[in-house]
């Protein structure tokens, strides 16, 4: 049994076909049928489901399919631990990202390119997804790390979190917006919001779920009428009078642009908080770890 089989097979599993398997591993497609067919033979049983219009594993070849990437996880694990200690890094990095991150009082571009310049033969593949998938591909090892937003306070038992922002939820809307007239001063009860057309961001979200625990607990249930996936987005919406933003807190300047009254929730305080989390076991890879470690030190402790 050799490693290239094994890596073969997983290809070929994971694409569902062998030509689209053989152009990712840059190999010939009758090489990889070979290499698989060699495979089989040596397992004596059948490995893969050729006859349907896709290729699929069968039910030994489901069974084998995990440890065959163990196998090759194990032999990059070895790779990269060496070349800890050579100093030259490599290995493939996977990170998640909500949307607008990179715009919220951290570079993260910048961060990533300051470590490729360091690790030039780690490849990082960047991805912007809700925060709700992304905390579920990082639980199964799809991500090594996600920068995302977060509702609850307490992490979840199987995660590590780096809180890096942590601000109050606002309303934002427009000068002549008829909630103004039940306002004094500048902060508003949630609970005044019960009748008002609410422009969020959408489920899955962090600031989405930390919005919809906060009426929950007014047994409220609100009235959203619009959802964007960046709070800029939000606030331009209220801007034109289509109804309250519920976003993090905007710099003065940026809601004095639009022309928006910003109001400070209260009664409760709901706050927008966003993370850098990672599996509590730590990342799988020398590379990831690294990064990890990289990002842990460079990102911002949250604003009190």
């Amino acid at each position: 049994m050799e490693l290239r089989q094994l890596r073969y097979f997983v290809a070929v599993v994971e694409e569902a076909n062998f030509t689209r398997a053989a152009a990712r591993l840059h190999v010939a497609q009758p090489g990889v049928s070979a290499q698989i067919r060699q495979l089989e033979r040596e397992l004596g049983q059948a490995l893969l489901d050729r006859s349907g219009g896709s290729v699929t594993p069968t039910e030994v070849g489901e069974a084998v399919l995990p440890y065959a990437r163990a196998a090759l996880a194990a032999v990059e694990d070895v790779r990269g631990t060496v070349a800890e200690f050579t100093g030259l890094l490599r290995g493939q990095v996977t990170i998640g990202m909500i949307s607008g991150a990179a715009a919220d009082g951290f570079d993260v571009a910048a961060l990533l390119a300051d470590f490729h310049d360091a690790h030039p033969r780690v490849e990082i593949s960047l991805t912007e997804d809700s925060s709700e998938r992304m905390l579920a591909a990082v639980r199964r090892g799809e991500l090594d790390l996600a920068v995302l937003g977060v509702a609850g306070d307490t992490p979840p038992p199987d995660l590590d979190l780096q809180v890096v922002i942590d601000e109050p939820l606002v309303a934002a809307v427009a000068p002549g917006d008829p909630l103004l007239a039940r306002v004094t001063g500048t902060s508003l009860p949630l609970a005044a919001l019960h009748d008002r057309p609410l422009i969020s961001l959408p489920r899955g979200t962090g600031v989405r779920g930390v919005l919809d625990r906060a009426f929950a607990g007014h047994g409220i249930r609100p009235r959203i009428a619009f959802e964007a996936a960046t709070p800029v987005v939000l606030a331009r919406l209220a801007a034109r009078g289509l109804g309250v933003a519920v976003v993090p807190d905007l710099p003065a300047g940026a809601a004095e642009a639009l022309g928006l009254v910003v109001l400070r929730l209260t009664d409760p305080e709901p706050r927008g908080k966003v993370a850098l989390a990672w599996r509590r076991t730590g990342p799988p890879s020398p590379a990831a770890r690294a990064l990890l470690a990289h990002l842990r030190a460079a990102l911002p402790e949250p604003a009190a």
